[in-house]
């Protein structure tokens, strides 16, 4: 499968996620955000309405007032509007997704509570190729996007510039106890389901350490199998560090 096939399937699935609220991740690699649901306060309920993940990347993370938060791929924003409010009005916290209808969508919400979320943005992009400056952000968080991005190490480096030092990356994502067969690697489905494209924990830390960053660590927040093919995936929480 070819790049362009990969992102056409990506935002195929999710410009149909933003219209009619379909499924995302497959329905099978959702994690639980129980404990989310006072975090940062109220969130927009048409942010709730939109969201799916395998994790709550903002338990890993302490930002403070006056912080900058990063998403990506923030799809209907919820994760957004959360870090806002911890944030304060003196911070920000920006998302970046490469579907326009989500942005759109994200936007709408916005726009509907006037200027109770003043300090966020969404912009449209890719996450290979962040429209951030370079240095911006305290943290970069993300719930089950990354293993969507055909170019991970792109990624990661994107992360790592985006970042000032000392800031930390935090997300939620799918990774795999070990390689999966070449058939489901070439499922067109399983990659916009966000299965086909995980990584190996080994390297997934192999591929953060290139780009830069230390103390990495991952932790697997549940595991699962998928009925399509006879193997296990986990929802992990991956934290790493720019050094300072």
């Amino acid at each position: 499968m070819s790049e362009l096939d990969i992102r056409k399937a990506v935002k195929e699935r999710y410009s149909k996620v933003a219209t009619s609220q379909a499924d995302c991740c497959g329905g099978g690699a959702r994690g639980d955000d129980s404990s989310l649901v006072t975090l940062g306060g109220d969130v927009p309920v048409e942010a709730s309405e939109v969201n799916a993940g395998c994790g709550s990347p903002l338990l890993l993370v302490t930002p403070k007032e006056g912080d900058v938060v990063l998403d990506l791929g923030s799809g209907g924003g919820i994760d957004v509007f959360r870090a806002s409010q911890i944030v304060g009005e003196k911070g920000r916290a920006l998302g970046v997704d490469a579907t326009p209808e989500m942005v759109w969508r994200a936007r709408e919400t916005k726009s509907k509570y006037g200027d109770r979320y003043a300090n966020v943005e969404f912009r449209l992009g890719e996450i290979e190729r962040l429209p951030i400056e370079s240095g911006a952000v305290d943290y970069v968080i993300s719930n089950c996007v990354i293993n969507l991005s055909p170019d991970k190490p792109a990624v990661f480096r994107e992360s790592f510039r985006v970042l000032k030092a000392g800031g930390v990356f935090a997300v939620a994502d799918i990774t795999l106890p070990e390689e999966i067969p070449e058939s489901a690697r070439n499922d067109m489905d399983s990659w916009s389901a966000c299965i086909a494209g995980a990584l190996v924990d080994s390297e997934y830390r192999k591929l953060l350490e290139d780009a830069g960053f230390q103390e990495v660590q991952i932790e697997h927040v549940s595991d699962s199998n998928i009925g399509k093919y006879p193997f296990s995936y986990n929802s992990s929480h991956v934290k790493a560090r720019k050094p300072y």
